[in-house]
This record gives C-alpha cells, sequence and structure tokens, in this order.
C-alpha cells in the first residue's frame, strides 16, 4: 500500500442485528455467483410401502387432533409425535439438583402431516398451504389455554442437512412450559428497543425494507418476505405481517389467504433457485402468558436454507460468515419465475 491517504477496501464487513444484538460477518469475497450454492444432491425419497405417514392411523400415530377436510380424504391431519420430546408431567414444580434447576418436560409434541407423499410446500397449490395453515393456527390457539404452556413452537424441516428423518412432508409442534433461549433473546432485544427509543424495532426494519427495497423477495397486500440486512445464513429469508401484530394464532381469516400465498411462492422460489435445497422454518410468535407485554414485538416466519456449513470460525466465535450479500440473494430469489 503506498501512501498514507490510500484507503484500502475492507474484505469484509460486520453487520449488527437491531433486535438481538448479534454480529454476523459478510465476505463475499470467498464466494461464487448466488447460483454456486444451488443443491447438488436431491433429497432421497422414502418408498410410499415404508411411509409411516402414509397411513397414520395404520402407523399407530392415534386419532388426529385435526383434520382437512375429512379423515376418509384428508389432505392435513394433525397427530402425536410418536416420540415426543414433551409430554405429560407436572410444569408447576421447580427442583434443584445442586447448583442446577430442573423442571418436567411438559407439554406437547405434535405433527402435522400432509396427504401427498411428495410434493413439498413449494409445490403445493395456495389453498393447500391455506389449509396447512389453518391447522397451525388451530392447535396453536388450542395449546395456548394450557397452564403448563409458556410458549409454542410452530417448525417444518425440509431435506436432511435440515435434519428432516422422514421425506414425507410434514412440520411439527411443541408445546413447552419454558421460552426457549433463542426467541428469549429475541423478545429481550425488541423490548430493549423499545425503551430507548420508543419505536417497535420490526416496524422501524419494515418501514426501511420497503422503502429500500433492495432486499425484498415477494410481496402482496398483508405479508413482504425479504433477505434480512443482518442475515444469519445466506439465502435466509424472513416473511413479516405489514401490519402490526405480536401473535401468530390472532391472523384473520383473509389472512391465511395472503400468508399462504407468500410462503408457498417463497419458497418455491428457494426451491427452484437453489434446486430443492434443505431448510427450516419456522414461526417466532409472542409468549402465550402475560400478553399485554409483548406488543413491542411483531410475529414473524423465519426460513433458513441449508445452502452452507460451519467451520471453524462460525463454531469458535459464534459469528456466521456470509459469503453472498443479502442484497444479491434478494435480487437472485426475486428473479426466479414461479
Amino acid at each position: 500500500m503506498s501512501g498514507k491517504n490510500q484507503i484500502q477496501k475492507s474484505v469484509s464487513e460486520l453487520r449488527q442485528d437491531l433486535v438481538s444484538g448479534d454480529w454476523v460477518v459478510i465476505a463475499t469475497g470467498r464466494a461464487k455467483r448466488p447460483n454456486f450454492f444451488k443443491e447438488k444432491k436431491i433429497m432421497p425419497d422414502q418408498p410410499v410401502q415404508a411411509c409411516p405417514f402414509e397411513n397414520p392411523q395404520k402407523s399407530t400415530h392415534g386419532d388426529p387432533f385435526y383434520v382437512s377436510p375429512n379423515l376418509k380424504n384428508w389432505w392435513v391431519q394433525v397427530v402425536g409425535n410418536k416420540y415426543p420430546a414433551f409430554g405429560p408431567g407436572n410444569c408447576l414444580i421447580l427442583t434443584k439438583n445442586g447448583p442446577y434447576s430442573q423442571i418436567d418436560g411438559a407439554g406437547f409434541h405434535e405433527l402435522v402431516i400432509t396427504r401427498d407423499h411428495k410434493r413439498s410446500i413449494a409445490e403445493m397449490s395456495a389453498k393447500e398451504v391455506e389449509a396447512i395453515i389453518l391447522a397451525y393456527k388451530n392447535r396453536y390457539s388450542e395449546h395456548s389455554k394450557s397452564e403448563c404452556v409458556e410458549y409454542i413452537s410452530i417448525f417444518h424441516n425440509h431435506g436432511p442437512a435440515a435434519g428432516a428423518s422422514i421425506s414425507h412432508p410434514h412440520s411439527q409442534i411443541i408445546a413447552i412450559p419454558v421460552v426457549p433461549p433463542d426467541v428469549g433473546r429475541s423478545l429481550n432485544g425488541s423490548a430493549d428497543y423499545f425503551k430507548k427509543n420508543k419505536k417497535r424495532v420490526h416496524d422501524v426494519m419494515l418501514d426501511f425494507e420497503m422503502k429500500e427495497q433492495t432486499r425484498i423477495v415477494y410481496e402482496n397486500k398483508d405479508f413482504v418476505s425479504l433477505c434480512p440486512f443482518v442475515s444469519r445464513s445466506i439465502f435466509e429469508v424472513r416473511i413479516f405481517p405489514k401490519k402490526h401484530n405480536p401473535y401468530f394464532e390472532d391472523i384473520k381469516t383473509e389472512e391465511v389467504k395472503t400468508l399462504a400465498d407468500i410462503l408457498q411462492k417463497t419458497l418455491s422460489k428457494i426451491f427452484k433457485g437453489l434446486n430443492n435445497p434443505s431448510y427450516n422454518f419456522f414461526i417466532h410468535t409472542s409468549p402465550t402468558k402475560d400478553r399485554e407485554f409483548y406488543d413491542h414485538y411483531h410475529w414473524h416466519i423465519e426460513i433458513l436454507p441449508r445452502a452452507s456449513v460451519w467451520g471453524g470460525v462460525e463454531l469458535g466465535i459464534g459469528i456466521e460468515i456470509l459469503t453472498v450479500l443479502p442484497e444479491d440473494a434478494a435480487e437472485y430469489l426475486r428473479g426466479i419465475k414461479i
């Protein structure tokens, strides 16, 4: 480098999340074009004959808690997980084990299964996705009444790299007596921002993104999907309601249709643009108790394609290194024809 006043371009940049305060590193010099990250291997399909979700009742999952439209010609049904992480227990007794605290894993663990053995949500119609969202909403509303349930997590794993051990499309619902750490950090960050700035952090973020438009992937009249300015993984996409709402369960009937539209189209762009990658999506919403304390929060869906693998840097210091700018990822996905 010659000359004291010459400024060398940085090889990367750090971006800080407004809600959690977490930092990520963006180092685009380590990457190739966005489509370099297309999945090279297609997820192996399990034979229909050996699939436990082809006929859940025959596979001893028990009677469904929810079914649409009816059991004989069902499209969606919700059943208990045969290997639950949460179940019957006493959620009100906190015990000590030396310096540690423990509580029963009291709660619920259910599967939301769709009828088609092969078609992922990206390949379904908006009407079919609407039925899935209605099932989510029904079970969320039901479990929120339990005194043992503090938080309800709805999530979907697609592909082996995302932890989907059964290829037949299905989501999971867990209702638990504590607020998970990641959600807790998000809630605390949102509350801290409101206390300091007298503004809701997600409203500030959405206002900025809607004006910028550079990270928008798709939008309709009620929802917008975007690649976050501070993405935690390449091609991360989040779906936000345009109107402020702390609770997923409070979405209106007409919003179910537009949520189905944006979820299906966003996943379809990821499916086609990245050649059917593994991904996880989950709903971040406010806890079921003390509803009056969470007006600062904004429920949303986070979609995390598994297009990269964590190495020593990420695991060692806990900071993700992104090799594709969120702006480039959004432009790429936006251009995918569906």
